[in-house]
Order: structure tokens, then sequence, then C-alpha cells
């Protein structure tokens, strides 16, 4: 590889992980073409990305970011998953390396903090962004719903009275 593709391989990882809170660092020896293509678009549907990195270029695209504390992790057959969301990428692989073994979680790093493959496995149980948000708006949006309820209630009730009394008559 030529010394300005390499540069440009180191500035597209560092565009890659630029602005993203987690980055899940795998080995993935064996990976058929399919594999890596559906893991990618899982990835891609999470809001994550999914990328096979060259160590080298690896930890010098890494140098100067939150992510340098793991650049001692890229040896051997290494790729990534980063996100944004701090939850996504850690889903997509473990999902992923649950039921496929030539996947296996190496470590990784949320905003800053180093984490050990069990902690990237707890982060992936916890519900997402978009999960709790929806949560959020569940819980704020059951009051509204019994306040119109109880408001709707009176009218509702004098109807019924009026409605008994028509067809009583």
């Amino acid at each position: 590889m030529l010394r300005k593709q390499k540069e440009q391989v180191v500035s597209s990882l560092q565009d890659t992980v630029a602005g993203m809170d987690l980055m899940v660092v795998t080995h993935q020896a064996g990976l058929t073409v399919q594999e890596m293509t559906a893991l990618r678009r899982r990835a891609r549907d999470a809001g994550a990305r999914f990328k096979v990195t060259k160590n080298r270029l690896a930890k010098r695209a890494l140098d100067g970011t939150a992510f340098e504390g793991v650049s001692d992790l890229f040896r051997g057959p290494t790729a990534i998953a980063v996100s944004a969301d701090p939850v996504a990428a850690a889903k997509v692989v473990s999902d992923y390396a649950a039921t496929n073994d030539k996947l296996t979680i190496i470590g990784g790093s949320l905003a800053g903090k180093r984490l050990s493959p069990d902690e990237i496995m707890a982060l992936a149980k916890l519900p997402s962004l978009d999960e709790l948000r929806g949560k959020i708006v569940g819980m704020l949006q059951t009051p509204a719903t019994r306040i119109a309820a109880v408001l709707a209630a009176p009218g509702a009730q004098v109807a019924r009275v009026l409605n008994a009394y028509a067809t009583k008559e």
C-alpha cells in the first residue's frame, strides 16, 4: 500500500470514529463475505458502523482521540464497531457473536473509558436510546390520557342520564 493510500485509510478511520461514543474491538477470524455483509447491514440498521481495520493504521488513527486507550487491542484479525448511541454497537456485535463463534469481542471504549468484554455484554443488555425515548414518551402520555378520560367522564355520564330519561318517556 502506498503512503498516500495509508494516509487516506487513516483519515477515513478518523472520520469514522469522530463523534462516536462507543467503540467495540473484535477479532473476526474466518467470517465469510456474506457474514460480514450481514453484520455490516445489521450495524447500519442499528445506527452503528462495522469496519475491518489494519492494526498499525488503526493505532495511528486513534492517536489523540477518546479511543486511544484501546490501541493495544489491535493485534490479529481486528475489526471495530462504532456508534454514537452508547448501546447500539454493543448490541449488534454481542448479538452476532452469540450466534457466530467466528466473531469475538476483545474489548472497547465508551467515552474514553476502557471496557472489558463482560462490560460490553452488560452494556448490550441495556435498552437503546430510541427504546428509552419511547418509554419516556409513553410515561408522559399516560397522565394526559387519564386526565382526558376524567374530564370526558362527566359529559358522558350526563349524556347517559339524558338518554335514559329520553328512552323512558
